[in-house]
């Protein structure tokens, strides 16, 4: 298999050992995808390392790849997540792609956490109570996402007006609010997470404008489509593009 220098290089850095089956049994497949993946595309945009492998790792619990998730945990591992950030990945996910998609990568990143003889649970990092969730998601809601949370209130019927305050209080309350993370890294895993499901187009541009509220420029949301690109495929990618065009001319 003939790798770039740059692609073993960056191998290298994320799994010593890289004993990958497919380099034996799809030697032409794994060339292509390792120097495509660890060079060309790694070597674009402004993502350091650790914040690149954190939004590979939220898309793929949005495209339920669990498989190559446990192969890029470890990466990520070695290469300096840690354990809190690993867990609050996962947990961020489950507003956007729900408990039951996100359930076994729960299990698998325990699985790999203990055997790396870290003990469970780690401790907590909730910041807000029964009676203070809904308070504390709605401010971070308008930290994230401005007056337009009011206008969205304003305009919900009242049949529909619980959704708007299950937004405020779980989605942002229950885990937007936690420690582990901060506000402009959830905001960032959460693209990750939107554009890797598709059909979340609506979605995916108003947390488009959210970053850009927390402070991730067109630069960082491009680098981060463009990273996430071999796992994902061309079609999502290009609609990712498109909708940031459409919000950030260029």
């Amino acid at each position: 298999m003939s790798l770039s220098e740059t692609a073993k290089k960056n191998l290298e850095e994320l799994f010593p050992e890289n004993k990958s089956d497919l380099n034996a049994t799809d030697p032409e497949l794994m060339e292509v995808l390792n120097n495509f993946t660890f060079d060309e595309v790694i070597s674009y945009g402004n993502l350091d390392t650790k914040t690149r492998m954190m939004v590979i790792l939220s898309s793929m619990i949005a495209s339920q790849t669990l498989s190559e998730y446990k192969v890029m945990l470890e990466g990520a591992l070695n290469i300096g997540v840690a354990p809190i950030e690993v867990k609050e990945i996962v947990y961020q996910s489950i507003p956007y792609v729900g408990f039951a998609k996100a359930v076994d990568f729960v299990h698998a990143s325990n699985e790999i956490l203990k055997n790396r003889g870290i003990e469970l649970p780690l401790e907590g990092q909730s910041t807000t109570s029964p009676e203070t969730r809904f308070e504390k998601g709605l401010e971070v809601q308008k930290q994230i996402f401005g007056p337009i949370i009011d206008q969205m209130y304003e305009a919900a019927p009242k049949n529909q007006i619980h959704i708007q305050k299950y937004l405020s209080a779980n989605c942002f309350g229950d885990y937007y609010t936690r420690k582990g993370l901060d506000v402009k890294m959830r905001e960032l895993l959460t693209f990750s997470m939107l554009l890797s499901l598709g059909g979340c187009e609506p979605q995916l541009k108003g947390h488009i404008m959210g970053n850009l509220n927390v402070g991730n420029d067109k630069e960082t949301l491009l680098s981060t489509v463009t990273q996430l690109l071999p796992y994902i495929g061309y079609p999502r990618t290009l609609n990712a593009i498109a909708a940031l065009n459409e919000l950030i001319p260029e």
